[in-house]
C-alpha cells in the first residue's frame, strides 16, 4: 500500500478555510481543450508553477519553497474507486497529451567530463551503456511499483498510461556550456545534436539535459527550482518541430535547496539526489506532456502535490536513507500523487 500523505496545515498563506478547501479538493469543471494551463481554471495569477525561466516551463521549487508554501494535495487518503479520477479527488484532466503507451528518456550530459561517477564521457551511446547510477535508475524505472502510479492517469478516452519507460541512449557532449545556459541555448544544443547525428528527433522523447556542479542552468538554479520540464521548438531538417526536454542541473551542488538533506543511498551523493529530481520531472512529463493534461486547481502535477516527501524511509547499506528499490538498488525518490479514490501519495501502486 502506498504511504499516504497526512493532512496539511501549512496553509498559513492561504485566506481563510475557504482558499484551503480549494487548494485541496478540485472543481469538476473542466477547461476547454488545449487552453495554457496559466490561464485556465486559475486560483491564483499567474500560477507559480508555471513561472520558469521558458513559456510554459513548469518548475520544481525548492525544499524550502514548498516547505513554506505547502505541497498541492492534503493527501486524505486512498478510498474505493476504480482508475482515471477527476474532480473530487485533488487532480484533474485538462484534455491535453500524454505519453501513453511508453515514455522515452534520452540523456544529453552537457560537460567537458563525466557529471556522475560512472557516467559516459564525449560519446554517443545506448541506455545499457551508461555506468552511472542515474543511468541505472533510468533503466530500471519503466515497470518499477513506484512508476506504476502513473498508470492511475489516462488520455481522452480513458486509455491508462502504461508502466513503460525507455532509456534509449545518451550523448556525453564534451564540450563546456555556458555558466547560466538559457533555454535558447538548450534548444540549440539539442537542435545540434539533431542535426549532426548525436541525437535522433522524436517527438515523443523526452530529452533530459544534466549540467554539473558551477552551471546555472536556466539561470534560477537553487534559488527558484531545483528543475523543470517544458517544451519547444526546433528545425529538424527543414521543418519545425516540438521537442520535449527537462533541465536538470547538478542538485548536490545546492544541497539544502535541491537535496533531502539526508544521506546518500548509494554513497554517490552527486547520483543519489538526482534521481529524486528526475523521477519528479519523468512522472510530471508522462502524464503532462505539455502542460495542458494533468495538474490540479492551482497548477501543481502529480510529483507536485507530494514533492519533498517520503514516506517510510530505510537505512542503506552504504548508510544513507532509502524510499524503495529500483531494480534491486536503493533510492530515495518522493512520492507521487495516486489519482484512484479520493487520492493521495504514496510511493507503490497497487
Amino acid at each position: 500500500m502506498p504511504q499516504l500523505l497526512p493532512s496539511v496545515g501549512r496553509w498559513s498563506f492561504l485566506a481563510g478555510a475557504a482558499a484551503l478547501l480549494a487548494a485541496c479538493s478540485e472543481s469538476t469543471t473542466t477547461p476547454p481543450r488545449n487552453i495554457a494551463p496559466s490561464v485556465a481554471n486559475a486560483d491564483a495569477s499567474p500560477w507559480p508553477e508555471f513561472n520558469g525561466p521558458a513559456a510554459g516551463a513548469h518548475i520544481m521549487h525548492t525544499k524550502p519553497w514548498f516547505a513554506a508554501n505547502g505541497n498541492g494535495g492534503a493527501g486524505n487518503g486512498r478510498g474505493g474507486g476504480g482508475g482515471g479520477g477527476g474532480g473530487g479527488n485533488g487532480i484533474s484532466y485538462h484534455g491535453g497529451p500524454v505519453l501513453l503507451n511508453e515514455t522515452k528518456v534520452v540523456a544529453v550530459y552537457w560537460a567537458s567530463g563525466a557529471i556522475f561517477t560512472g557516467g559516459p564521457v564525449n560519446t554517443t551511446g545506448t541506455g545499457n551503456q551508461d555506468g552511472s547510477n542515474v543511468g541505472y535508475f533510468l533503466r530500471n524505472l519503466g515497470g518499477s511499483s513506484y512508476f506504476n502510479i502513473n498508470s492511475t492517469y489516462t488520455d481522452g478516452t480513458g486509455a491508462h498510461i502504461a508502466n513503460v519507460v525507455n532509456y534509449v541512449g545518451f550523448w556525453a557532449t564534451g564540450s563546456t556550456p555556458p555558466s547560466a545556459p538559457s533555454d535558447a541555448n538548450m534548444l540549440a544544443l539539442l537542435k545540434s545534436g539533431f542535426d549532426n547525428g548525436q541525437l535522433t528527433y522524436d517527438r515523443n522523447t523526452l530529452y533530459a539535459i544534466f549540467t554539473g556542479s558551477g552551471v546555472n542552468l536556466g539561470g534560477g538554479f537553487g534559488t527558484q527550482y531545483c528543475a523543470y520540464h517544458t517544451h519547444g521548438t526546433v528545425t529538424v531538417g527543414g521543418v519545425n518541430k516540438t521537442v520535449l526536454y527537462a533541465a536538470m542541473p547538478y542538485n548536490y551542488a545546492y544541497p539544502s535547496a535541491c537535496t533531502s538533506g539526508l544521506g546518500a543511498a548509494n554513497g554517490d551523493p552527486g547520483a543519489d539526489y538526482q534521481v529524486n529530481t528526475l523521477g519528479h520531472e519523468i512522472e510530471e512529463a508522462t502524464t503532462d506532456m505539455l502542460g495542458t493534461a494533468w495538474y490540479d486547481r492551482r497548477g501543481y502535477e502529480n510529483a507536485d502535490k507530494c514533492a519533498w516527501t517520503w514516506g517510510t524511509t530505510y537505512t542503506t547499506g552504504a548508510g544513507g536513507a532509502a524510499s524503495m528499490q529500483i531494480g534491486g538498488k536503493d533510492f530515495l525518490v518522493q512520492r507521487n500523487w495516486v489519482n484512484v479514490g479520493s487520492g493521495g501519495c504514496g510511493v507503490s501502486y497497487p
